[in-house]
Formats: structure tokens, C-alpha cells, sequence
């Protein structure tokens, strides 16, 4: 058993949050852990899914629609992408709690093997009411021991940071966005 699991947030308006998690679930299956990995308001052609779809320990939870960004959503856009996300993230909180219960084994106790949940984005998804943030919430306080969470995004809420044991921030100095440079295939995405 690798121990109690604990709760990451990878946040901030510096790029790096999402290969921060990719990275920690990299490590995780290279121990022999589960990984189960969602991603929240981005479409799935970003090229860390292709890797970690070659991984056998890792369980990608993709979404079947994408909406756009937010700041471009009319108001029923948004309606309908809210009512898609929650319950995405409900399916996706059951499944890290069914993987996180494991197979009974012969004794009838639960193995506890580690499982690391990334919620890539789950936090722009709260902030931008995108999601049930309470019901991710309540699962964070009843969480499984054996769960590991890693919640990345921008302006996490209060109640979510003080649930966390790990947060870092990823803080911009310079990005070329900046300077009219649109984002770049393999390296943003």
C-alpha cells in the first residue's frame, strides 16, 4: 500500500499544470499505481493523450463533446456545456471510486491498491460553474484513503484549496502568447 492519498492542486496563470499532472501520473504507473485521467473544458487532441493512452496502468475518461472556451459561449452554450460537465464529472468521480474500491479479495476485504485521479482543468470548470463544485467537494472530504487527486486550473475556489495538501502555482513571467504567438502543437497542446 503506498499510504494515505492525498489532494494536489496545480494552479496559476503559468503554462506547466497540465504536464505537472501528466508527469506525476507518469510516475505513478511507472510504480505500478492506477491512474484514472479526465480532462475538463479542453478537447482531446492534446498530445499527452496519445502518450498516456499507451500506458497500460492509466485510464483515460475523455469527454465525447467540447463547447469551446467559455468566454466565447453564448448563455445557453453555456446551459448545455454545464449540464454535459456535470455529469461528467459525476460519471467520473463514481469511476475513481469504484477503482479506488478495487476486487474483493478472498478474505473479503478490499485490496488497496493506489489509485491517482487527475482532474485536469477541474478547477477552471468550478470557477466558471461548469461543474457540481459541491458535489466534487463532498467527494474530496469522503474520499477513498487509497485516492490520490491531482485538480489543476486557474482560480481554485477557497473551500478546494483548504481541502489540499500540495499546491503549487504556476506563475507567467513571459509566455509568447504575449507576443501574438498562437499556441504551438506538442507544446501547449
Amino acid at each position: 500500500m503506498r499510504g494515505k492519498g492525498l489532494i494536489h492542486i496545480y494552479e496559476g496563470e503559468g503554462k506547466g499544470k497540465t504536464t505537472a499532472a501528466v508527469g506525476l501520473a507518469v510516475r505513478f504507473a511507472g510504480t505500478g499505481g492506477k491512474v484514472l485521467f479526465a480532462q475538463f473544458l479542453k478537447k482531446n487532441n492534446s498530445g499527452e493523450l496519445k502518450s498516456l493512452q499507451e500506458i497500460r496502468e492509466v485510464e483515460l475518461m475523455l469527454c465525447s463533446r467540447h463547447f469551446g472556451f467559455t468566454f466565447q459561449m453564448t448563455s445557453e452554450e453555456k446551459q448545455e456545456a454545464a449540464a454535459y460537465y456535470k455529469g461528467y464529472l459525476h460519471d467520473v468521480l463514481e469511476a475513481a471510486q469504484n477503482m479506488a474500491a478495487g476486487e474483493p479479495n478472498p478474505e473479503g476485504q478490499r485490496k488497496s491498491q493506489g489509485i491517482l485521479l487527475v482532474l485536469d482543468e477541474i478547477l477552471a470548470a468550478c470557477h466558471h460553474h461548469m461543474v457540481d463544485c459541491r458535489e466534487l467537494l463532498n467527494f474530496l472530504k469522503e474520499k477513498p484513503e487509497n485516492l490520490e487527486i491531482v485538480m489543476t486550473g486557474r482560480n481554485p475556489a477557497p473551500e478546494l484549496s483548504a481541502l489540499a495538501d500540495y499546491i503549487t502555482v504556476m506563475q507567467k513571467k513571459k509566455h509568447p502568447y504575449d507576443a501574438g504567438i498562437s499556441a504551438r502543437q506538442g507544446i501547449e497542446w
